[in-house]
């Protein structure tokens, strides 16, 4: 139990800030609910209203069948050719090989910045808008590293816009952080198609640019935030809530640092109830960083 005399005024309010968001509008109630009882009770109630739209009579049974109107289809020689575009690059093992040999290249993270924009290896880049990379402060070895862009990333260009990042700016403030104080990143630069995973080719297509921002930034401490990120750093394939609230070491580029994973704000946005787990992982990261003189006061 968090008690609100051990906070700030400022870690107060973002905290009331991040419960409002999550539709909290009484901290206590006189009686105990019980949540799941009452969604499975709005269940069986949609029950009937589904049964009633397959039970609709059918073509024989209804008194004035429809005809329906045909039109002769068109010959071979008439059908519009289909169109033809660029074709997407196959992942393989030269694309990784190249991918490899292009983050290794570079000395800054802005040459690496440079790098990925300008690889075509990887069949993501051409569906995405933008190439979402690395952004905030790289001096402040404090990372955050999401799974993949979403579709407001993709629209905006940078990492956690929209509604997820609106919270995800509340969940910072509330251990005094904020993005233009960290390095924000995601495992992935480009946008999947319909927010699908990333396959296996494409993740080891990408991996040397993850891995590459991580070494150049040289950061003390990593949050990982969603199952992706987690999945991928930690070599499991346990759910992200089998995931999360550990402290664990990742190895990259012959350092091994610190990380946490925990849930990411989209899906707070869609499980509310969970902000109380990744409230515990935000206390848990700072207390990491007050140990490690990381936090700024």
């Amino acid at each position: 139990m968090i008690s609100a005399n051990d906070l700030s005024p400022a870690e107060l309010a973002a905290l009331l800030h991040f419960h409002a968001d999550a539709g909290v509008e009484w901290l206590l109630e006189e009686e105990a609910v019980d949540r799941f009882a009452e969604f499975e009770a709005m269940k069986a109630a949609r029950r009937p209203a589904a049964q009633s739209q397959q039970e609709r009579p059918t073509a024989e049974e209804r008194p004035f069948p429809v005809e329906r109107q045909t039109s002769p289809r068109p010959s071979a020689a008439a059908r519009p050719a289909p169109a033809s575009g660029p074709q997407p690059a196959i992942p393989d093992g030269e694309a990784v090989q190249q991918a490899r040999f292009v983050a290794e290249a570079a000395r800054s993270l802005s040459e690496l910045k440079t790098a990925i924009e300008a690889f075509n290896g990887c069949n993501l880049k051409h569906s995405a808008r933008s190439t979402i990379f690395a952004s905030g402060d790289a001096e402040s070895r404090i990372m955050v590293i999401g799974s993949a862009p979403s579709a407001e990333d993709d629209r905006e260009g940078t990492p956690f816009s929209g509604k997820s990042g609106q919270l995800f700016d509340k969940m910072l403030a509330a251990i005094g952080l904020s993005r233009s104080g960290v390095l924000l990143t995601q495992v992935i630069p480009w946008r999947p198609p319909g927010n699908r995973a990333a396959s296996p080719a494409e993740m080891d297509i990408c991996r040397p640019f993850i891995e590459r921002q991580i070494a150049l930034a040289e950061p003390q401490a990593i949050l990982l935030l969603g199952n992706f990120a987690a999945r991928f750093f930690f070599g499991e394939n346990d759910t992200i809530h089998g995931l999360r609230g550990r402290w664990r070491e990742i190895a990259v580029a012959e350092r091994v640092i610190p990380a946490i994973a925990s849930l990411h704000p989209q899906d707070l946005l869609t499980a509310p109830v969970n902000k109380r787990l990744a409230w515990n992982d935000l206390l848990a990261f700072q207390a990491k960083l007050n140990s490690l003189s990381l936090l700024r006061n």
